[in-house]
């Protein structure tokens, strides 16, 4: 069945990542990246199924080549920590064969990434056959026409006039020097004060000397509007959006019946939950006072019950009353119907409960203990990176070739433990959670579901004796009366069955749902339920 998913992520030098590295990984080749002369060899990994880079029109030819590409970034990219590409994991409809995964990708970037002045890398992976999804790597630096590349922020001045501070670029501020502006720096004042920002000509008249060259600036400076449109959130939803428009696009192409939808079910106005594993959440639900259905389903339950021993409490009373009186005995075997319809809907929901949460347990066992497993794979490897991490710090700088290769591991390392967490998060997406602590949530959940039950099904037995007891009962009140007394008996029973079948009717609605109750109005029961051939029930 087509699921959504879209994880967006930054690949950055702060994280210890490299463009490089993440595009060789996730194309299973080899790239050398100038920037720290290290060799990302990944041609033994396997599962890439197609590749493909995308250029706009202003963007060099050579780019095509992804090793030329990706070293190009890494070489304008100056700083320890900066930001190198945007990575998104889409998830592809299993309904869809490669040639259709292949146009979709297309599609989606072209219209999306390349068609806004973006280049894309983009690789289709499914190692195990049955998770099929994409990478998409971006460059987060806008392009001139030319196919320069642009800035990502400018140093931007706070600068005073007339006791009025405003932010001005370098370009602005050589055009508004001549207006009277000027910038602002670090100056000592007078002896135990604090140091304070002030424009030269104001501290030449104070006679203060300046503490620092730098003048005063915005933190993080003026970044460029096209920069900024990418980072923005109301632009990932733009994008989250499209990828939902494009799969289903290519759904109805091909007369799937799934669609996927970016949105929560809150934004649809939808009241149930969006995943299988509904446990979880209705148990929140629950403890914050809101009435989820699962356990509104349990509290229907506990209704029932107490109902069916109220109306076993009747029926014994007008048994004990019962003579040879017909209208007597035609109100008991009426009360003893109603009583044995009750049981058999509580056997049918019984029945399709058991049959949801053993399918919620089949579908979640499974991906559960998937995730553990790649959990604990991250831990390992995160531990052996830290280890590795420490022996390069004590590794003599005289020892190169050994630096190189502790680079070469730790870099590999990083990459695998990004697509185990990117696999992690896939799995708790289809469990329906959003972090551990739910997903933890969840795997309790699954322990209570399979004691949920052993709990129904110890009492579907229990409704089926009481169904048999009920059913015996009946057919012994039925000899209360002699053969010619039959016909006068069921007219009575005819006479008696609309009343009983509105109250019946009301406390069915009251407790399973408007649409569970059917009643046929036949004299076998409501729910098809066959009961023996007898005097009162013929043909």
């Amino acid at each position: 069945m087509a699921i959504y998913h879209l994880e967006a992520k930054v690949i950055s030098r702060g994280a210890g990542r490299s463009a490089c590295a993440a595009a060789a990984y996730m194309s299973c080749s080899r790239i050398y990246n100038d920037y720290d002369g290290i060799q990302h060899d990944y041609t033994r990994k396997w599962g890439l199924i197609w590749q493909q880079v995308f250029l706009p029109e202003n963007a060099p030819h050579e780019w095509r080549d992804r090793e030329i590409l990706w070293n190009d970034v890494e070489e304008n990219e100056k700083t320890k920590d900066s930001r190198l590409a945007r990575e998104f994991v889409v998830a592809l409809p299993v309904e869809l064969d490669k040639t259709q995964w292949q146009a979709l990708l297309t599609e989606f970037v072209q219209e999306q990434f390349v068609a806004d002045g973006m280049c894309a890398d983009v690789c289709i992976h499914d190692t195990d056959g049955h998770n099929p999804h994409a990478h998409i790597m971006l460059t987060v630096r806008p392009l001139d026409e030319h196919g320069k590349w642009q800035y990502k922020t400018q140093k931007e001045y706070l600068c005073v006039r007339n006791g009025e501070e405003r932010g001005l670029t370098a370009a602005e501020f050589k055009a508004a020097q001549a207006k009277g502006w000027e910038k602002q720096y670090l100056y000592k004042p007078e002896k135990g004060k604090k140091k304070i920002y002030l424009p030269p000509s104001e501290a030449e008249r104070r006679g203060l000397t300046r503490a620092d060259k730098h003048p005063k600036s915005t933190k993080y400076g003026r970044q460029n509007p096209i920069s900024a449109r990418w980072n923005s959130e109301k632009q990932l939803v733009i994008w989250r959006a499209a990828w939902a428009e494009v799969t289903n696009k290519y759904l109805a192409f091909i007369h799937a019946v799934d669609r996927v939808d970016h949105r929560s079910h809150a934004e649809r106005g939808l009241d149930e939950q969006p995943t299988i594993h509904e446990g979880v959440t209705a148990r929140t639900l629950e403890r914050k006072g809101i009435v989820s259905d699962r356990c509104e389903l349990n509290r229907q339950i506990k209704a029932g019950n107490a109902l069916l021993r109220e109306l076993k409490a009747t029926v014994r009373r007008l048994t004990n009353a019962v003579k040879v009186a017909i209208p007597a005995v035609a109100e008991a075997l009426e009360t003893i119907r109603a009583h044995m319809v009750m049981l058999q809907y509580h056997l049918l929901h019984n029945r399709s409960e058991i049959k949801d949460v053993t399918g919620r347990i089949d579908w979640n066992q499974p991906l559960v203990n998937e995730y553990q497993s790649v959990k604990k794979e991250i831990r390992e490897k995160q531990a052996q990176k830290k280890e590795l991490l420490t022996q390069r710090k004590n590794a003599s700088i005289f020892n190169p070739i050994w630096l190189m290769q502790l680079n070469q591991q730790i870099t590999t390392l990083t990459e695998e433990i990004e697509e185990m967490k990117t696999r992690r998060n896939h799995l708790m997406h289809e469990v329906g959670c959003q972090n551990e602590t739910e997903m933890r949530e969840a795997e309790g959940m699954i322990s209570q579901m399979s004691a949920y039950v052993k709990k129904l099904t110890s009492q579907q037995e229990t409704l089926v004796g009481q169904l048999a007891a009920d059913e015996a009962q009946y057919r012994e009140t039925e000899t209360r009366v002699t053969p010619e007394q039959v016909g006068a008996l069921l007219d009575a029973c005819v006479s008696l069955r609309s009343s009983f079948r509105d109250q019946l009717r009301a406390k069915l609605r009251e407790i399973f749902g408007q649409s569970s109750v059917r009643y046929s109005g036949k004299s076998s029961s409501m729910t098809g339920y066959p009961l023996r051939r007898s005097r009162l029930t013929p043909g």
